[in-house]
This record gives C-alpha cells, structure tokens and sequence, in this order.
C-alpha cells in the first residue's frame, strides 16, 4: 500500500505573505479592527512558520469562534496602568492574547530602554498564542525577553485528584549576532492537549505518562485521556502553580482560586500574563553581549554528539530553520484546517489565497 498521501490527504501549502493577508481579512470580518486583525494573523503565521501547528493557522478559526461568542472583546478598550517607570499593568479588556501581548512587549522594550529593566503584566486577555513570538519581538531590539502566561486549569496537579493547574507557558528569547537567536517556549504539560486529541483522531496510544483520565489516572489510551500531566511531575506543576502567581494573583486577577471556587464566573475563559525585557547594557554588555552569546552557543554546538544523535541543537534553532524553508516553499496547512478556512472564506466573503506549487 502506498505511503503517498491522496489529493484530499495532502498539506495545502500557502505562501507565508499570502496566508498573513487572508488570516487577517477573515479575523477582520470577524470583527477586529484593521491594526488588531494584523497583529492576530501575525502571530499566528509565525508560529505556522515555525512549526508550531496548535498555535498556527488553526488558531484563526478559533479566534473567530471566540470573537462570534463574545468571549474575545472585538472593541477592546486597553490601557496601561503605570506603577512605577519600570512595572506597569495592561488592562487588555478581553482583547485577543495576540494583540493584548503584543501591546505589552513594546511597552516592555520601551520601559527597558530607559531604565534597564522592565516588566508588564497583562490583566484579562483571552488565548494569548504561541508566547515565542512576544519575547521574539523583544530579542529583535537587542533586549532579552521573558515571558509568563497562566490560564485555565486543564492539567494535573500532583496529588490531586483531576484537574488542578494549567498548562501554562514559559518563553525566553536571547539575542544572538550570527546565530539565530536562542528561543526556549515550552508548556508545562508533559504534551500539549492537540497531541491528545491527534492520538485519539490517529487511534494511536499516548506516551506512558502523559495524559490522563478525568478522576488523574495516567493512561496511554486516548480515547479514556482528557487531561495532560505536568513535565517531570511535581516540577511541572510546581511551576504552573508558580506562574499563576507571577501573572494573574500579581496583577490582580486570580483564576486558579476563582476557578475552584463555587461562583460559575470563575470559570469563563481568562489569560493572564507577564513579560520582562532586559537591556543587556544594564548588566555591563554593552559591548560584545550577544558576541559572547554566538560563542556560547557555538561551544554547545561543537561539542562532541552523542550516538544516534543527528547533532547538538540549542532551543529555537530548529524551528528557525523550520521557519526559513516555509518562507521559501510555503506554510504547509492540515487538510482539515483548509476546510475550515475554506468555509470561514465563503461565510465572511474572503477570496482565498493563491497556494504555492
């Protein structure tokens, strides 16, 4: 039987530009403003370059649905809320993640300019995206970029008995001068809950350890899996619980004690979120920062590979890499995904994209 994929199976490839101009006239439809509608399909198209399928293209349905239920503010009225020159808060009154995060990076990079050392938090936002690409922004003016996200809770906890925490994310950007820059983004969850939902779509069996049933029983069955487990136990969901009070109980917005408590509003979909830009020339690296980073990363590289393995690899380049041939040949799209945007197109009135040879 042969392995080629049939016209119905195969990836839709698109050019990145093309699919950035479509996924923005279809969020702006939608509802979002022209600015806001760019900086959602933006995102979305960076994390599809870099391989990162649950947070690409799929994503643009999905803010549509959050925009149709209201959940996502279309008409968001953000402010900033200044505490002192290098904290502030913003208020993203439910604004999609893209553009709430956005928002609070530049103000990030602007805020370190000046004093060194800045952190925003991010109060309210709704599904914030692939956090890569915010820290990405803030490496891109020469800052270190950190960032914090903490959401609803969907993951285990240890000890307890079904879902306790979120799966929320850590991302740190360094920038580098010939190297691309190192850019660690990871969940806390041991696999994402896409991976569980593939599984189950596949028939295929989970990873030991994993996911679990809704009472926390680990199993690799799929079709029993509802929930993800936190990566490396006790570690994993230590820093989910830590997130949680660096972003929301930080700013003022709680969700893990709302969402465990008796009021039903505790559970409405929230995100909140943190980002911390460093200058490098605060710390005395004016001169030769990210020269010293290219030789740390080239010493990672040159070090002797393990057997079996393809070569020494630091966070980030990959991907980068990833991102480099989509460019040229396209963003490949699921054939699911298509249809989705196909009928999303046909609903709103957008012309569909070309897609690449």
């Amino acid at each position: 039987m042969s392995d080629t994929p049939t016209p119905a199976q195969a990836k839709v490839r698109v050019p990145a530009d093309d699919l950035r101009a479509f996924s923005a006239a279809l969020l702006e439809k939608g509802g979002l403003g022209p600015e806001h509608a760019r900086t959602t399909a933006d995102v979305a198209v960076w994390a599809a370059l870099r391989g990162v399928e649950s947070h690409g293209i799929a994503r643009v349905p999905a803010y549509l649905d959050l925009l149709a239920k209201g959940v996502a503010n279309a008409d968001a009225r953000i402010r900033i809320e200044a505490s002192t020159p290098a904290a502030a808060v913003l208020d993203a009154d439910r604004a999609p993640g893209p553009v709430a995060l956005t928002a609070a990076a530049a103000e990030a990079v602007d805020r370190a300019r000046t004093n060194g050392v800045a952190a925003v938090g991010v109060r309210g936002t709704v599904h914030t995206g692939a956090i890569g690409y915010y820290v990405s922004k803030i490496a891109e003016q020469g800052l270190v970029g950190i960032g914090f996200v903490a959401g609803m809770p969907n993951m285990g906890y240890t000890g307890v008995k079904g879902a306790a925490v979120a799966t929320s994310p850590l991302a740190v950007a360094v920038p580098a001068e010939d190297h691309a820059p190192l850019l660690l983004d990871m969940a806390t969850a041991t696999i994402a809950l896409g991976r569980i939902r593939q599984a189950k779509a596949n028939g295929t069996p989970l990873p030991e350890g994993a996911a679990a049933t809704a009472d926390g029983t680990p199993t690799t069955d799929p079709e029993q899996a509802v929930m993800p487990l936190p990566l490396g136990g006790a570690k994993g969901s230590g820093m989910s619980l830590a997130f949680e009070l660096l972003t929301s109980v930080l700013v003022g917005a709680p969700i893990f004690a709302a969402f465990h408590s008796d009021d039903p509003a505790g559970r409405r979909h929230r995100q909140n979120a943190l980002l911390i830009a460093l200058d490098p020339a605060a710390f005395g690296g004016t001169d030769g920062f990210t020269a010293a980073v290219d030789d740390t990363l080239s010493t990672l590289k040159g070090l002797p590979t393990a057997d079996g393995a393809d070569g020494v690899y630091y966070p980030g380049e990959r991907s980068a890499a990833v991102a480099a041939d989509r460019a040229a040949r396209g963003v490949p799209v699921a054939p699911k995904v298509w249809r989705d945007l196909i009928e999303r197109a046909g609903q709103l009135g957008v012309a569909l994209p070309a897609t690449a040879e």
